[in-house]
Formats: structure tokens, sequence, C-alpha cells
């Protein structure tokens, strides 16, 4: 029996889908990645906003046609979506067989075969079930990274954000369980350990009474075969002493934050339910940037939040131009119901809310631009993502770079390099975020 997975949003949800195909693997089922011609269709569901529902809905519908093109027998929606709408997925798309939420997924098997059987199925549990923390993935990554997923849920009860209510309070995995899955990552071929979570810096505290996570690196670190380790979700508030110490003492442990702030303005902040307010964030920024020179800081920010003023976004531009990210996203704010934020006044038209957004990553072209020409004349270690067709010319990361979310290196060479290839690239120059490099040898020729 073949099965695929259209698997949607962020890196923790495709963390589910992996460890759904191992399941699936180790009970006989096929895996395959043409969806024309799999017998079961699972799409693993993301709605943390908008546009992610209209994502989801968009790829349910095309499975769906492969109940009537190809040789679908069963379609399964999984999944933060599934959680939220599971009896409006099966009533109003009767082409699903199947929904599964986000602590349901470790009965997939169970649920393929009784549809197979005819049968269709809900499979919910309480969102804060504690998840099985032996876990036998089928990476869908390259396969020389992987993420570990140290904890799920979230206990920031952030007034825009749903995800507490779909994936339940925070659970931290027993330090035990990640270190086991990290050495088997690491025997597998894995160099680039991605830790994620709804907010790694809390790791622990539900466990063992206090954070964890510089433990844990340094445990991580320990592994032979790791060669990076890199740590995205980040919440400013949580940020500890020590972790900077960790970041900056470690050398496994690439010096790059994920670090969400959301905003800047002090209002829009408490607001938004956050606990910093701009003169924490400036604190922590030039903190890290002390105490870790070389350090790559990302963020995310959201525009139009209910009743933000021109003065308090002129307030976050300002804040934007001044620290200088190394990267930085932006979002729209999107309204979801059943949040606290969603029934505030001041709701901002969508036309406003994408002018503010396209006005602050013009700013951002800028200063990526300024950061990566800082770059040149730099030799930086550079993982290898892959070949160009036809050209002498290798595409790879430097450690300022997350992959399929951050810049390139592009190096020529005539020898071969394969994915997974560590080498030294001296950087000769750059574009916005994109850098240029030939390889150079140990003793930097």
């Amino acid at each position: 029996m073949r099965i695929a997975f259209v698997s949607l949003g962020c890196d923790k949800n495709l963390v589910d889908s992996e460890v759904m195909l191992g399941l699936l693997q180790k009970s006989g089922f096929v895996l395959i990645s043409d969806e024309s011609q799999a017998d079961v269709l699972v799409v693993n569901t993301c709605c943390f906003i908008q546009d992610a529902k209209e994502e989801s809905i968009e790829s349910i519908l095309e499975m769906a046609q492969y109940k009537k093109t190809g040789n679908c027998k069963a379609l399964i929606v999984t999944g933060c979506m599934a959680e939220r709408y599971k009896d409006e997925i099966l009533s109003e798309i009767p082409e699903v067989d199947g929904v599964v939420g986000t602590t349901g997924y470790e009965s997939i098997v169970e649920v393929v075969e009784e549809i197979l059987q005819g049968k269709k199925i809900q499979m919910f549990s309480d969102v804060n079930a504690k998840t099985s923390e032996n876990y036998q993935r089928v990476l869908s990554t390259a396969g020389y990274f992987a993420y570990l997923k140290i904890a799920e849920g979230c206990d920031n009860r952030c007034t825009y954000c749903i995800i507490p209510q779909l994936r339940g309070k925070y659970r931290s995995r027993s330090m035990e369980s990640l270190i086991s899955e990290a050495k088997t990552l690491a025997s597998q071929g894995v160099k680039e350990l991605i830790l994620v979570a709804q907010d790694t810096t809390r790791y622990g505290i539900d466990l063992y009474g206090e954070k964890k996570l510089p433990q844990l690196l340094k445990e991580l670190c320990k592994i032979d075969d790791l060669k990076w380790i890199r740590l995205l979700y980040c919440y400013p508030e949580e940020i500890t002493d020590e972790l900077i110490d960790v970041i900056a003492e470690e050398e496994k442990v690439c010096s790059y934050l994920d670090m969400p702030i959301q905003h800047a303005n002090t209002s829009i902040l408490k607001r938004m339910g956050r606990r910093s307010t701009k003169e924490d964030l400036i604190h922590l920024i030039n903190k890290l940037r002390k105490r870790i020179p070389d350090i790559c800081l990302r963020t995310t920010l959201i525009v139009g939040f209910p009743g933000e003023t021109d003065e308090e976004y002129e307030d976050l531009v300002q804040f934007v131009k001044d620290m200088k990210f190394d990267r930085l996203g932006v979002f729209t704010y999107s309204k979801e119901e059943g949040t606290p934020a969603a029934k505030m006044r001041g709701q901002i038209p969508k036309k406003i809310k994408e002018f503010r957004k396209d006005k602050i990553m013009k700013l951002q072209q800028a200063i990526c631009e300024e950061k990566s020409a800082q770059c040149v004349g730099r030799t930086l270690e550079v993982i290898i993502d892959g070949k160009l067709p036809e050209e002498n010319v290798y595409c790879g990361r430097t450690y300022r770079d997350a992959p399929e979310i951050d810049g390139m290196v592009f190096v020529s060479a005539d020898e071969d390099l394969l994915s997974g290839d560590f080498i030294k690239a001296s950087i000769t120059s750059s574009n916005e975020y994109d850098l240029i490099g030939r390889i150079v040898d140990e003793s930097g020729e």
C-alpha cells in the first residue's frame, strides 16, 4: 500500500509528519512522493494565520481530486487545521475520510487501516496529552540536517495566537530522550541539528522546575558527529545570561539566534500579551552583541495589530532602523477567531497593513545589503546544500543561514562536493541576501 504526505506550515509540524511516516513505514506502507500514484494521502495542515488556512484548504481540495483522477482510496487531514475545524472538514469536504488532531498522530496506522475498511474516522485526544518520546522518524529533510522538537505546546498566552488552544500547554521532552534521538540522527548522517519548539527557551521548566536549555545544549555538543547546533524560536523574555554564555562558549552552537519579538512599541507589546518593553529588547540585543560579537540575530514582526496607531508603527520602524537585525520577516496581523485580539477595537484595514509591511521590508532590504557587504573579505565555513545544474557552482549556507528561510552562499569549485560537506570559503561579493565566495584550503589559499 503506497502512501504520500503533504506537510504544510512550520518545521515543528514537519517533525510530526516525519514521525507519522516512520510509524507507517514500520507497518509496511511504501512511502512515495507522487501523490497521483498514492493509495493513501495525508495532508498535515497549518492554520496559524489566514494565509496558512487558505493554503491548507487548497492542498486538501487538490489532493481530493486524486479520488477521481488518481489511485487514492483514503484521504486524511491531520495537524492544526484538523484540530481546529474537525467537524467542518468532514462535512464540507466529503472526499476526506479521516481527521486526526495534534495529539492523535501516533495512531495514524490504526486510522489508515480503519479507513481502508470503509470507515470514516475522527482521532482526537486531550491537547495536553503527553506524546511518546520514542520517535522513529523518516527524515524528509536533506539528510545532513534535521529538526529536533524539544517540547510541545505553549504557555505564552499572546493575545493574537491560537496555538495554545490547538497544541496545549507546554510539555518538554526528557533530556534523555532528546540526547538519544540526537545520537541516532547523527549516526544517520545528520551534521546540523536545529532545535525547535513553540518556545525553545522555556525547555525543561515543566519537567525540572527550571529552564534547562543551556544544559541540553552542552550535552548535545558532546555528540561527536554533530557539527552545528542551531536555535530557533527563542522568546526574548526567556533568554538568560546562562544561555548566552553557552552560545558564546560552545563551538558547535551556531552564533545565530532566532528571536521573534513581534513588535517593539511597549504599548503594543502589552496589548499583545508580551512581557518585554522596548527598553528590555534594546538591552537584550546590546547584551547579545557585546557577549557574542559575530552573532546573527533573526526576528519576526507583526504589523497592523488592532489599534496600532501611526505613532506606534513609526516607533517600530525606528527600532528596526536602530537595531539592524541580520534577518527579519514581517507578517500582517491575522484576525483569528477565539483569540482576545480578535475582539479588540481598532481592527486595521488590509491595505494599511500591507503598506506597513512593505515599508519595513524595503527598509530591511537595505539593512540586509549592508550586512552582506560586511561579510566580503571574510573566510566563513559553509555547509554545501547542492549544486546548480550544469554549472560548477555550489550553493551552501554559513552559520548565519538557517535552511529554507535565510540566504545562500554560491561557491565555484572544480572539485566534486557532496551535500552536507563543510568547506572554507572566502567571500568575494554579495547581494541583498546571498554571498559569492571561493573555496580556500586550510592554509587560506
